[in-house]
């Protein structure tokens, strides 16, 4: 006779469910996300890990690591500064570089900057921030400040009324595209 206790031990056959769940609603229509990026040019962009200092507690907070970009506006040439977090996509930084700004090196490294913003718009209301950008290398720190000192003069010219160089080149490029655009002296030769 067998032992009760040797059935216990013994595996146990276990159904297998068969499971599906139909979809509550179809989705079928394909959704366009816009990011405001789509009109603009990318002037830089490296990776790098963005700080900003939060004033209450005297401690600088990460606010994420991706891809830091300039991106030129291709009607108006302004020049802006735009970040993303790396898996979300989230916004950590957004604003425009003005003539005010200027980068500071970070106490201590050779591959860090910092900088005041009047308005960044990363949280969609415009704040008062300092923040402070690390990049892999001091070289890539220093093609950083080259472009968005760059960037900052380009801005101040163009608020100011001047013609930028990459405004000038766009006309250039116009002009040659366009033959509708020829001088009177090259019509009259024509005739």
């Amino acid at each position: 006779m067998a032992d009760p206790a040797e059935n216990v031990d013994a595996p146990q056959k276990e159904e297998e469910a068969d499971v599906h769940f139909e979809p509550v609603i179809q989705l079928t229509e394909k959704v366009e996300t816009k990011t405001h990026e789509e009109d603009e040019d990318v002037v830089f962009k490296m990776r790098a890990k963005l700080f900003r200092f939060e004033s209450t507690t005297n401690e600088w907070k990460e606010r994420g690591t991706g891809d830091v970009r300039l991106l030129q506006h291709k009607e108006t040439n302004k020049i802006r500064l735009v970040m993303r977090r790396d898996k979300t996509l989230k916004v950590c930084a957004n604003h425009a570089i003005t003539s005010d700004m200027n980068l500071q090196p970070n106490i201590g490294s050779d591959r860090s900057w910092v900088w005041k913003v009047a308005a960044d718009f990363s949280e969609g209301t415009p704040t008062n921030e300092t923040l402070a950008i690390r990049f892999a290398n001091s070289e890539v720190a220093e093609e950083f400040k080259k472009k968005f000192n760059e960037a900052k003069e380009s801005n101040a010219a163009l608020s100011k009324g001047t013609v930028a160089a990459a405004p000038a080149a766009a006309t250039e490029e116009a002009s040659a595209e366009n033959p509708a655009t020829e001088s009177a002296d090259d019509k009259k030769e024509d005739a």
